[in-house]
């Protein structure tokens, strides 16, 4: 079976969205936070934590599974979820956007992208049909298709090119691509111009992909044009598609991509703040590193019952990161993840109940005016 995807309901108040996707791998609930796990890993955690914390999918990196350890070697071992140990579903992204930030690494052609590995240098060339290899040999249930990321910014001209390369490549990958349950989402380009965003919809549309990929945002633009972008983009997809809005994992930009009809998202953000001692919570950023945290018994979060939370202190966890322990990290790690995938469920409950708007008024009221006396 291929990916299928159910619209459950539509809010009456914003444009937010419930829905379901199947997977070979299992389902899952939207609007849904999707951990990544680059490199066949959500960095220190454990798949069984993963799903304690209630994980429904995860992502995972082409590029980076290609130069190490291999597509075949994983292809050996029976694929990604069983490589990794991991049988829920997961997302692949096709290389893209690591093609767009290895800029002094690469060069694009329209046949493809010849690039140095940032492992070894060792050159490489990347096709649409080589990253449909890649990914139909890992065996993700979702693959995204290979484009052109532009950056921003960028001249009109300049994101003229990528959109309308991506949507050459667009093609080619659908083309090429064979595999018995995996899906293939287009993606969507054309930088911050609205009638570029209007025409790559129209043409990747066009395809009729099961899913779409929104890319191109959270590359430095200001967030207002981030929301102006979706706001051009979403209401021009159909309403009977999942739509994943790649890069983009700030509690901020979840509740604004949800009211705004975003289903899907993915960012290396809360695992990555965690490593530096840093975590989301429902009153503002905790840097828990800092030295005003070194005898505070509280948690984490009042409001959260993580595993985190629920058994150490931020003095604790301070003494952890400062001492270089592993367990600080993971503790922090957890704490984010947790955060954000609840924030999701709540977000679902609030879509439901008709009460979203209220719910996102709620959480900046608290976010802000907490984040304001500089806890």
């Amino acid at each position: 079976m291929t990916v299928s995807f159910e619209l459950l309901y539509e809010s009456q108040e914003t444009k937010a969205r419930l829905g379901r996707f199947t997977t070979a791998h299992g389902e899952v609930e939207t609007p849904v936070f999707m951990p990544v796990g680059t490199q066949a890993t959500v960095k220190t955690v454990t798949p069984h934590e993963l799903k304690e914390i209630g994980a429904e999918i995860i992502l995972s990196n082409t590029y980076h599974l290609y130069l190490r350890p291999g597509h075949k070697v994983i292809e050996e071992a029976g694929g990604l979820h069983r490589f990794m140990s991991w049988d829920k579903p997961i997302l692949t992204d096709s290389g893209g956007f690591q093609v767009f930030s290895l800029a002094d690494l690469r060069d694009i052609k329209e046949e493809g992208v010849t690039f140095r590995s940032h492992i070894d240098g060792s050159k490489h060339f990347f096709t649409p049909e080589r990253a449909m290899e890649v990914q139909m040999s890992l065996g993700s249930d979702i693959a995204m298709a290979f484009d052109i990321c532009a950056p921003y910014p960028c001249s009109y001209e300049h994101a003229l090119e990528a959109s309308d390369r991506t949507t050459r490549w667009a093609k080619r990958c659908k083309d090429f691509h064979d595999h018995p349950y995996q899906a293939v989402f287009g993606i969507i380009q054309g930088s911050m111009f609205p009638d570029l965003r209007k025409k790559s919809v129209s043409e990747i549309t066009a395809f009729d992909f099961p899913g779409y990929g929104i890319g191109g945002l959270s590359v430095g633009e200001p967030k207002d044009i981030m929301y102006e972008m979706l706001d051009h983009t979403l209401d021009e997809l159909p309403k009977n598609k999942p739509r994943y809005v790649m890069g983009v994992g700030s509690p901020d930009c979840l509740l604004e991509g949800v009211k705004r009809g975003v289903d899907m998202f993915d960012c290396v953000l809360p695992t990555r703040i965690a490593r530096n001692g840093t975590v989301m919570t429902s009153i503002g950023k905790v840097v828990v590193r800092n030295a005003n945290y070194a005898k505070d018994w509280e948690k984490l979060d009042p409001n959260c019952n993580c595993y985190t939370c629920s058994n150490y202190s931020r003095a604790y966890i301070r003494h952890l990161l400062k001492a270089n322990e592993t367990l600080g990290i993971r503790l922090t790690t957890i704490h984010n993840l947790s955060f954000l995938i609840d924030l999701m469920k709540e977000v679902r409950v609030a879509i439901k109940e008709e009460r979203l708007e209220n719910f996102i008024k709620d959480f900046y009221q608290t976010y802000e005016e907490k984040a304001n006396t500089g806890i």
